[in-house]
């Protein structure tokens, strides 16, 4: 605890992360730096690292800068974004402006100025690329020909880029959608198995505030000049490129083979540095794993994992992959902690009754570390609930469907900074400066303590005021 007064490095930590590493899809150079950044920092302190292979991607994607203006009566520099996995330009590409056609007739009549043309596309962003495979051409298709034959024009039937595949082959720059603010940028995980780095996106998917949208579209309908050019450089990478969780082991000198685990997961989106989404979550627990061993906290009675996860926002990935190469260790953990949700205070946690006594020995002292932000423990009084049968939110989700305690603090904002994550959640505000560095700190300290304290326990912590029987 003092040394989270005097020496407190959490957000040493996040810096690396997120302004020197940047963001972190899997699949990208940023996440293979981050894997070996973090395992050598866990070297240094003296733990034990282990580099797990998780899986691999047929391509890999780095994002580099983007850059948009609009020229008309009055230049306006774009706010934009790229879905990840999509294409770049080929260097600054300028064009004029055109609203895409709705149906087989208006394809025809203005095909001949898509060349060199940016496309305004229907619909409103939720962050993924349009879907330019065989199946959304297909779908595409089947709507042009119910639109061809609807003469009344507000009966027909809406879907983005109907004309994907032939306005590409008649040579447009890209489409461009509307996207509400902040703006979203997402991955569609489902199709990255079938990329090749001889089969590649070609054509940018602009996802464009939806006010500079609006203004476009009505100067473009209203047939006035404007010209918009894009500098966008996304890269893609030959692969096959490898992904991998990062392991920190403090090896346990009573019960070397039990074990508490504290996780969060080390991949993000990159519409932004991935530094709330989830640097939040990986620097509170490398700055546990240092404080904790440069404490003299090196000799624990059980062992104590550190757990950086691999593809999280890919489906959990490196956690299942965990969980299913050690299903002989899982009776034997304690429990699993897991940080996933914004740089808010670790200020507490509420626990089954037959463990209450325990988890306030854990924790003493903390109710009073921080003068305005105090720790604590309560009691659940709403009895044990069925063990999920459907993994989902983030890295917990596995270790709970197979009975494994996934207790997790409190995490709150009881210095009122009104922190809206779902502000920042994989948009591009996810930065450096929008984490509380007063609750990061703190944050690492809380958890820390409690996790030291739990792997000193006579025994592991009861499970049977956790998860009903099925």
């Amino acid at each position: 605890m003092e040394m989270g007064r005097t020496d407190n490095r959490t957000m040493q930590h996040l810096d690396i992360l997120a302004n020197r590493i940047g963001a972190r899809p899997i699949g990208s150079d940023a996440y293979e730096n981050a894997t070996y950044w973090v395992a050598s920092q866990l070297k240094k302190w003296g733990l034990e690292v282990e580099i797990q292979e998780v899986g691999e991607l047929p391509v890999g994607f780095n994002r580099g800068p983007w850059f948009g203006k609009m020229y008309s009566d009055q230049s306006e520099t774009l706010d934009f974004v790229t879905p990840s996995y999509t294409s770049g330009t080929k260097g600054l590409q300028r064009g004029h402006v055109l609203i895409e056609p709705r149906t087989t007739q208006e394809f025809e009549r203005m095909k001949g100025k898509l060349r060199g043309s940016w496309v305004l596309i229907e619909g409103k962003s939720n962050g993924f690329a349009i879907d330019g495979s065989a199946r959304g051409d297909s779908l595409r298709k089947a709507i042009r020909n119910y639109n061809d034959t609807v003469k009344d024009a507000s009966k027909r039937k809406t879907e983005p880029a109907l004309f994907y595949r032939e306005m590409v082959e008649a040579g447009i720059l890209g489409i461009i959608q509307a996207a509400p603010v902040p703006l979203v940028a997402l991955y569609d995980r489902h199709n990255l198995y079938k990329l090749s780095f001889d089969n590649l996106p070609s054509t940018p998917d602009i996802k464009l505030n939806e006010n500079q949208y609006r203004k476009i579209y009505e100067k473009t309908l209203a047939r006035e000049f404007v010209t918009l050019e894009f500098d966008i450089r996304n890269y893609f990478k030959p692969g096959p490129v490898k992904y991998h969780n990062v392991i920190g082991k403090i090896r346990g000198t009573k019960y070397p083979d039990e074990f508490v685990m504290s996780g969060c997961h080390l991949d993000s989106n990159d519409a932004a540095t991935g530094a709330v989404d989830c640097g939040t979550g990986v620097a509170p627990n490398l700055e546990m794993a240092r404080m904790i061993m440069a404490a003299g906290g090196n000799k624990p009675d059980r062992s104590i994992l550190f757990c950086f996860w691999a593809g999280e926002e890919y489906g959990l990935l490196g956690s299942k992959f965990w969980v299913e190469k050690n299903k002989d260790k899982l009776h034997r953990i304690s429990n699993y902690f897991n940080r996933d949700g914004g740089p808010t205070a670790a200020s507490g946690l509420i626990v089954p009754e037959n463990m209450y006594d325990e988890i306030l020995k854990c924790t003493e002292g903390l109710e009073n570390y921080h003068p305005q932000i105090p720790f604590v423990v309560e009691k659940n009084t709403s009895g044990p609930h069925p063990r999920p049968t459907v993994a989902g939110g983030s890295d917990h989700a596995y270790f709970a469907m197979n009975g494994v305690p996934v207790i997790s603090f409190k995490n709150t904002d009881p210095l009122g900074y009104n922190f809206n994550y779902r502000e920042i959640w994989h948009t591009t505000r996810d930065r450096y400066d929008m984490s509380i560095p007063e609750y990061m700190e703190y944050t690492s300290v809380t958890q820390a303590v409690t996790v030291y304290n739990i792997a000193n326990l006579k025994r592991l912590l009861p499970r049977d005021g956790i998860y009903t029987e099925k």
